[in-house]
């Protein structure tokens, strides 16, 4: 499955990931490219606690970007 992943440098310069359709699902990296590689591993145990728990995988969100 693919996740929309959020990603923003705060002000102290700490990239922070979060995928909005996995509630609580956050992760962070010191680089943009650090952030993503932590947000994957933090869905996949999201995932995995969501499934030995019974339960459901919510769906990824489809989105369309709109230029104006």
């Amino acid at each position: 499955m693919k996740y929309r992943v959020l990603i923003e440098q705060d002000e102290d310069g700490v990239y922070v990931a979060e995928v909005p359709s996995l509630p609580g699902c956050i992760s962070q990296g010191r680089t943009r490219e650090e952030a993503l590689e932590n947000i994957k591993e933090a869905i996949a145990v999201y995932l995995e606690s969501l499934e030995a728990h019974n339960e459901p995988v919510p769906p990824p969100i489809t989105e369309e970007l709109v230029e104006v």
